[in-house]
């Protein structure tokens, strides 16, 4: 019969097992945890990790231990380091570029320059409705796209 000490200790290494496989992908399946696979290697791997943990490893030895013998795909997250942070860092390129993008077009929609100088002959600033009125005056229309005339000539436009 088990001690209490003794259940626990079991309790602790199955949530740690469970947790770690779930963080380790199926190198048969591809698109599954070992936790969540029943191919040999994955029920492998569950009783490579148990063991590892009874042999007093922590949870990074054994990572790093399966990333060695398996390949950095092994893991759900790669690591960070200079060949990864492309992979890291673009969405955050990319989300930047993209509020830039619309801060600037935003700056661009409330800054006229004709209504600034307007602003500045009359010594008063516009109203609301005054300045809407001058921006649907001034603001040309969208653009259908600037036609070269040696194009338009060899296309009969």
């Amino acid at each position: 019969m088990e001690t209490e000490d003794e259940v626990k200790k079991t309790q602790v290494v199955d949530a740690r097992a469970r947790n770690i496989s779930h963080n380790v992908r199926c190198t048969e399946c591809g698109s599954q945890s070992i936790e969540d696979s029943q191919a040999d290697i994955a029920i492998l791997l569950r009783k490579l990790i148990r063991d590892e943990i009874h042999a007093g490893k922590t949870d990074k030895e054994i990572f790093k231990k399966l990333e060695e013998d398996f390949g950095e795909t092994v893991l759900y997250a790669p690591k960070f380091d200079l060949q990864t942070a492309g992979l890291w860092l673009s969405p955050l390129l990319v989300a930047g570029a993209a509020a830039g993008l619309w801060a600037y077009k935003r700056h661009r929609q409330k800054t006229n320059v004709h209504i600034m100088a307007l602003d500045l002959v009359r010594g008063v600033a516009l109203t609301p409705k005054e300045k809407e009125t001058m921006l649907d005056l001034l603001t040309p229309p969208p653009s259908q796209g600037i036609t070269p005339s040696w194009w338009r000539r060899w296309s009969g436009q």
